[in-house]
């Protein structure tokens, strides 16, 4: 088969100075894709900023032969979003693809978490991937096409001592994904997430012994291709890592229903197949998900 390309298309990539975003960078531009590399270029914390990072990655795209320009707004805002896809129109005149990769730690453990730790890291996961999506939307509506690529973490889906403030926004980035992709549909917007393990400068000291087994380059594959105009699916997330990929879905059991009404006492004595996990089903939306509890109440 043919190798996948992007020729003609933009992309924007947030927090692609170094890492993850630089990687994702790289790869889409060497496969043709005009891209613009947001960092602000601030410490893991998410402090200071400097307009070398996100320079340099331009610096190497121009000089294997791809096309970039840089950008150093902070996700964190309205305005830094908006700023950012304009750099996409002002330089490329459209925006195709958004991969929302910008991310800071404050990690405490939940007794030590105050406001100082929780909502700069809301800001930049959660808030900066609504914020930069937000001003892609329309442009991406109107030209019937675009592909967004969220990065969500385990430590949201799966849970991660001393990160609830991570966590709450990764989990949120997965209910952001869900929406685009249902509200995204009509108009060939397709919204993806993955939940990668990487050697990142956030996560080099977690990784230990693995962490040169965990580049990467390893993720990157992944989003290029929940960002390709082929990529078949849409409201799903992909945990990756190290070479391996596989899908991580939320599922709905068969439960158990009460014919006469619900009392406590019911929950306690069925909790055992109320949580059985055979026979589940994978809705994907509130719908199908609402359906399933209609037809077991015979509606």
């Amino acid at each position: 088969m043919a190798d996948l390309g992007y020729d003609g298309k933009v992309a924007v990539i947030t927090g692609a100075g170094g890492g993850l975003g630089r990687s994702h960078a790289l790869e889409l531009a060497r496969r043709g894709a005009l891209v613009v590399v947001n960092d602000l270029g601030g410490s893991v914390d998410g402090e200071g900023g400097s307009h070398t990072a996100a320079q340099q990655v331009v610096d190497e795209i121009k000089a294997a032969g791809g096309d970039a320009v840089p950008n150093y707004d902070s996700v964190a805002t309205p305005e830094g979003g908006a700023a950012i896809v304009q750099t996409a129109l002002d330089a490329f005149g459209r925006v195709d693809v958004v991969i929302n990769n910008a991310g800071i730690l404050r990690d405490a453990s939940f007794k030590n978490m105050d406001a100082e730790k929780l909502e700069p890291v809301i800001d930049v996961h959660l808030k900066g991937a609504f914020y930069v999506t937000q001003a892609a939307w329309n442009h991406m509506r109107e030209q019937n096409y675009g592909r967004i690529v969220n990065t969500s973490s385990a430590a949201g889906i799966f849970g991660n001592f001393g990160q609830t403030n991570y966590g709450a926004a990764k989990a949120g980035l997965v209910g952001f994904t869900r929406v685009l992709a249902v509200e995204g549909a009509k108009n060939n917007i397709k919204a993806n997430a993955i939940a990668p393990v990487a050697k990142t400068r956030m996560t080099e000291e977690l990784l230990g012994p693995m962490a040169d087994k965990m580049a990467p380059e390893y993720i990157t594959p992944v989003v290029a291709w929940l960002a390709h105009e082929d990529v078949p699916v849409t409201g799903e997330v992909y945990s990756c890592g190290g070479g391996h990929v596989a899908r991580i879905f939320t599922a709905v059991t068969p439960g158990w229903t009460g014919k006469d009404g619900l009392s406590v006492e019911d929950v306690r004595d069925h909790f055992e197949e109320i949580r059985a996990e055979d026979g589940y089903i994978v809705p994907a939306n509130l719908t199908e998900e609402m359906m399933k509890s209609l037809q077991a109440l015979g509606g």
